[in-house]
């Protein structure tokens, strides 16, 4: 994306009417889309890197595939904000992964197991940081919420 695109993008993605109008659209259509595409294409990852996750759900133990922005870290490992786009609860995913921790991403056409780990103290604060600058708009989600964002890191479940 160009330089005015990923502000414009920034912008947009920013404000309360994307909060409100994207939760409904977006995951939708990217299940859609990676399902058809056979894992191949997942449309939000035009703007920012995505995974589909697929996590044991924390009440029902039933798989539920999720889209999600990541940011892929050095030594292969990937940070999952629970931002729900500013939206005042955390997302159903990040309960699943604190009562289910071992989970699947598709990552780039590829499935790989992995096991989740919630953030604290210094740890997250340094991940934090790290997620605002690579997406400000973080900053104005976590601004109109009282509850901390969760923050995942997954590893590769051969790593654990």
């Amino acid at each position: 994306m160009a330089g005015y695109g990923v502000k414009l993008v920034r912008k947009v993605s920013s404000t309360r009417a994307f909060a409100k109008v994207a939760p409904h659209v977006i995951p939708a259509f990217d299940r859609t889309v990676h399902r058809l595409t056979r894992g191949k294409v997942l449309p939000s990852a035009r703007m920012l890197p995505g995974v589909i996750l697929t996590a044991r759900g924390a009440r029902s133990g039933l798989p539920r595939r999720t889209p999600l922005a990541c940011m892929p870290e050095d030594g292969g490992t990937w940070l999952l904000i629970g931002s729900n786009f500013g939206r005042p609860g955390h997302p159903a995913w990040t309960a699943n992964l604190l009562k289910h921790p071992e989970a699947e991403i598709s990552w780039r056409g590829r499935d790989i197991a992995v096991r989740a780990r919630l953030l604290e103290g210094a740890e997250r604060e340094a991940a934090w940081a790290a997620a605002l600058a690579f997406w400000p708009p973080y900053a104005s989600y976590q601004s109109r919420v009282e509850r901390e964002i969760r923050l995942f890191r997954l590893h590769r479940a051969e790593e654990r």
